[in-house]
């Protein structure tokens, strides 16, 4: 009896554990905190990222966290508010995934409607 009342216990708590991690979004902060490794060439223009390199790798893990529909949605328009705040070089942000070789599921451009990402 000790034994199903405890093995319930943690059946409800890895319900309740997966439906935080599945109802949980990104945020800005972490987009531009990721974004912020690539700062350098976003800003100068080089040195050109390249895979493996921290900038790429910021890359590979923005993609990751952008896995749902929702979550794409929001990394876009956290980037194309980065977009603005990166001026002059407002393309080189345009320009990182294909430098990476990483698919966001979106193009980084200042016409883009987030909204109709899917």
């Amino acid at each position: 009896m000790g034994s199903r009342k405890l093995m319930i216990g943690v059946t409800i708590m890895v319900l309740l554990s997966t439906s935080t991690l599945v109802s949980s979004t990104i945020e800005c902060s972490a987009v531009t905190a990721l974004v912020s490794t690539c700062y350098t060439f976003i800003t100068y223009g080089s040195p050109d990222p390249f895979p493996g390199s921290p900038c790429c790798n910021a890359m590979a893990n923005l993609k990751v966290i952008a896995d749902t529909i929702e979550n794409r949605r929001f990394a876009c328009r956290c980037l194309l508010g980065l977009i603005s705040t990166y001026n002059p070089n407002v393309y080189a942000i345009a320009t990182l995934p294909d430098f990476c070789q990483v698919s966001l599921g979106f193009n980084i451009d200042p016409n883009t409607d987030c909204n109709l990402i899917l």
